[in-house]
């Protein structure tokens, strides 16, 4: 098991940041992740739908 010498590391700004291990925080580069989510036509298509459906029920109750 290695260890490091130094515990935290003194170029991250932060307090978090740099207690964070070096595998996580190579050279105080951020990684860009991609999304986990991405939409679909159907996640569009049924907000779209429950919008119009709670809009139609709201006009149908006023009325």
């Amino acid at each position: 098991m290695r260890r490091s010498l130094v515990l935290t590391d003194e170029q991250a700004r932060h307090p978090f940041r740099a207690s964070l291990p070096p595998h996580v925080c190579r050279g105080g580069e951020v990684a860009m992740l991609r999304p986990s989510w991405i939409l679909t036509r159907d996640d569009v298509q049924g907000f779209v739908g429950a919008y119009f459906a709670s809009l139609a029920a709201v006009a149908v109750f006023i009325a």
